[in-house]
């Protein structure tokens, strides 16, 4: 909210500073977010008024001005402004003065110059250079009853400064100058000045019929009818400054008025062509498919959820939030009606926002405004409507005021010892009464409580920390005593046996792969096709269309940004994210860290499309395929060894995917993309990806002293002929399992060989069901050099082993 210091040092006016009263509100609750002088620095511009204009000599678009500045002599000045024109008073720059600076910081300085010929002793501005508006049309035309010579900055009130205050929703009472006045009032102790409605005389009997059907919409609507005004009636100019130090445009007497009051009291309210009303009104909600064109141009549809102001014939208004085109005031308005209601907060909260924009109007009413002053705000309105826009057949109507459902706020009690052990320092009953007195509130005492019964303008006041938030407010922030905490504080190590998921992030990063951060929110279709996820967990309000449901896998949100690179010619897209997937289980219970019904576990995954290696010249480029992730994934997981078993993935090809397991623990998958999947995302290679939980990858073996040997090393191969069922994993598990009494401390795989496919007597090849896999043994002992015997029978051991586990035989 912004609004002027002069306009409230009106109502009320502490003996501080500006920055002191700004520190003072900030300190209340009332945040200053901004201080900003209305004009910028500039001097020697004084009010003057021009006796003669005639055409310049040697230029059609200039005109010598004759000016009074007050002085003796009149001043020529070279001017070429149209609207420059003998009688009227405007700005007039002296020389010597320094007008605001321009583009390049620096102040414009007038000095005496010569235009086409002739002399200029000056310059005349406009409000664009005085940098008090961006109207460059002409002349800053003034009052006719501004004294010559009188400072502009005087004349003008220049030296004011707008407050902008940022106000939580609870402070809807501080909506208005008055209401800010009010609590500057409390804090500060300075006298308020309230403001006064006397009763505009009555001078006839018209009454426009008004029904309310819904009370639960409207508690109150109150309006009366004003005959005879002039609707082209200029705005004074005091009013318009004022509106426009509030951030609100002048439009015409009748609109400003009615905003006037709005920013004044902080009650909106709605002027209507009474001529341009079929019958009478009514307030009710809208009706499906019933539409409305509203005062911005747009069409709204309204429904059972939207209230509305309508006559017989159509509807009128949008209740509390913006009137309708047809009923707007205009230049041909004879006669009006003026209305001011109080809605239901709650009947107006959201409504703006289903039509996408906003209003002053509703930004107040579904925060809650005064109910009980509707008929001396009207007052107001129809007085400054007779000062304005009145004319000598100017008659008002009667007040038609209904109350149908008036608002009964209960009270609401405070015990000072609740009090003092919230706010945290020592109250006295006396010093609570002390605060709430100050605030306007009515206290009742008792036995250490005190009740409060809360004003009409008081939507806030509703519990007991309420209350107290009141009082801390009075008393003051600043002087809060500083209490240090007591609590022990205790560092939170991580184990030895777990990394930070920053160190699995510098892992992946290391590997070649960048860091995504994607929404949790994805498409639903992400959901069936890439996690197989009949149900999803649905958002009840999504930010958008396509994010409607929450992720219960990472590869959606990859695969989207895979997909993203590669339309941009990207060449090798390597990334992965670390985040959170959400899963039902009805196991889960509601505690400190976790929402009853639904699982919530880290994972991180990765995707890869592309060439394997970034651009050298070491080997011949090839595409990344599932043994390069695969890879990634050892090294991920390193120095533990993960187990890869077939299995099944619904973003995954069938017979390229890899369950991955640790201690016999499924952990995640890898694999390539499904070539389904594939073809819809029309990728023209196939990517390969992981995804991991973050737990598993998280825990990592406590490093164990062992001892370096002392003794050379012996290495022994062995090949073997086993089925060409068997896996790389089974191999090494069966020589791992033979007892060599501790002496094989390494075995690598580094052959495999199929036989040629041999023919039948028909002369077709028969494939063998056989391969070849050569493995070479590290043996060594801690004691002593081995013997030829020891190691014999340490290789011997590991042949029988996978003969009699995998029935494999040596190779000869």
């Amino acid at each position: 909210m912004q609004f002027p210091e002069s306009w409230l040092r009106e109502f009320c006016n502490p003996p501080l500073s500006t920055d002191q009263l700004a520190e003072t509100l900030t300190m209340a609750g009332l945040e200053v977010e901004e201080l900003k002088p209305v004009a910028p620095p500039f001097t020697k511009i004084v009010v003057g008024e021009i006796k003669e204009a005639v055409q310049h000599p040697n230029a059609d678009r200039l005109r010598v001005c004759k000016v009074d500045v007050g002085d003796p002599a009149l001043l020529d000045i070279v001017c070429g402004a149209p609207n420059a024109r003998v009688g009227i008073k405007v700005p007039v720059a002296l020389v010597g003065a320094e007008l605001p600076p321009g583009d390049d910081g620096k102040p414009f300085l007038i000095k005496v110059g010569t235009l086409r010929g002739v002399e200029s002793q000056g310059m005349l501005c406009s409000a664009r250079e005085l940098k008090l508006s961006e109207d460059h049309g002409g002349l800053l035309e003034l009052g006719l009853d501004a004294p010559l010579g009188q400072s502009i900055r005087e004349h003008l009130n220049l030296d004011d400064t707008l407050f902008t205050l940022k106000l939580t929703p609870n402070l809807a009472h501080c909506l208005s100058v008055y209401g800010v006045a009010r609590e500057v009032a409390a804090l500060t102790g300075a006298p308020l000045k309230a403001p006064s409605f006397p009763t505009v005389s009555v001078g006839s009997a018209d009454a426009l019929p008004v029904t309310v059907s819904a009370p639960d919409l409207c508690g109150r609507f109150s309006g009366r009818i004003v005959r005879h005004v002039n609707p082209r009636a200029s705005t004074p100019q005091w009013m318009v400054d004022r509106l426009a130090r509030c951030g609100q445009r002048s439009v015409t007497a009748l609109v400003d008025i009615s905003n006037y009051v709005m920013f004044e009291l902080g009650r909106p309210s709605h002027i209507f062509d009474l001529d341009k009303i079929h019958g009478g009104l009514q307030v009710r909600w809208g009706r499906p498919g019933e539409q409305l064109k509203l005062l911005n141009g747009n069409t709204v549809t309204v429904d059972e959820k939207v209230g509305v102001i309508a006559d017989e014939a159509q509807v009128e208004s949008l209740a509390g939030i913006m009137g309708g085109d047809a009923t707007a005031v205009s230049d041909d308005t004879l006669h009006v009606y003026v209305e001011a209601a109080f809605w239901w907060p709650k009947a107006i909260a959201g409504r703006s926002r289903r039509f996408n924009f906003s209003t002053d109007a509703g930004h107040r009413f579904e925060r809650g405004v005064d109910p009980s002053q509707t008929v001396e705000h009207i007052e107001r309105i129809t007085q400054l409507i007779i000062d304005i826009c009145g004319t000598a057949n100017t008659a008002c109507g009667p007040i038609n005021d209904l109350q149908v459902n008036m608002p009964a706020a209960p009270a609401v009690t405070l015990r000072v010892a609740r009090a003092s052990k919230v706010i945290g320092m020592p109250l006295t009953q006396a010093r609570c009464v002390d605060a709430l007195t100050r605030l306007g509130l009515p206290v009742t005492q008792g036995d250490g409580t005190l009740t409060v019964a809360p004003p009409s303008y008081r939507f806030d006041l509703q519990i007991e920390e309420d209350l107290i938030e009141e009082v801390a407010r009075m008393v003051g922030y600043d002087n809060l005593p500083q209490t240090p905490p007591l609590a022990p504080i205790t560092a939170k190590t991580r184990p030895e046996a777990q990394r930070s998921p920053f160190a699995v992030r510098r892992v992946i990063a290391a590997l070649g792969y960048q860091e995504t951060i994607n929404f949790s929110f994805v498409e639903e279709r992400w959901e069936h096709e890439l996690a197989g996820n009949p149900n999803p967990i649905k958002l009840l309000n999504p930010i958008a269309s396509q994010m409607s449901v929450m992720r219960s896998s990472l590869l959606g949100s990859l695969l989207q940004v895979l997909k993203f690179n590669l339309d941009r010619k990207a060449q090798r897209v390597r990334v992965f994210e670390l985040g959170r997937v959400f899963l039902r289980d009805a196991t889960v219970k509601n505690t400190d860290a976790t929402v009853e019904g639904f699982h919530q576990p880290m994972r991180v995954a990765g995707m890869v499309c592309g060439s394997a290696d970034a651009l050298q010249w070491g080997r011949k480029e090839q595409g990344a395929d599932f043994f390069d992730i695969k890879g990634d994934v050892d090294a991920l997981l390193a120095p533990r060894k993960p187990v890869f078993a077939p299995a099944e993935h619904p973003a995954m090809h069938p017979g390229r995917c890899a369950s991955v397991l640790l201690g016999g623990v499924s952990i995640g998958f890898v694999g390539e993309l499904h070539p389904r999947w594939r073809q819809a995302y029309d990728l023209a290679q196939a990517p390969v990806m992981f995804e991991l939980e973050l737990d598993a990858v998280q825990r990592r073996e406590v490093p164990v002293f062992e001892t370096v040997a002392k003794h050379q090393a012996v290495e022994r191969d062995i090949a073997v002929m086993v089925s060409e069922s068997v896996t790389h994993a089974a191999l090494m598990s069966a020589v791992w399992a033979a007892p060599t009494a501790g002496l094989l401390r390494d075995a690598n795989l580094f052959d495999l060989y199929r036989p040629k496919p041999a023919k039948d007597p028909d002369g077709v090849a028969v494939p063998s069901h056989e391969k070849s896999m050569a493995v070479r043994l590290t043996l060594n002992s801690d004691d002593a050099t081995l013997t030829e015997e020891q190691i014999d029978t340490a290789v011997q051991a590991v042949v029988n082993a996978l003969v009699a586990t995998l029935g494999a035989r040596q190779r000869t």
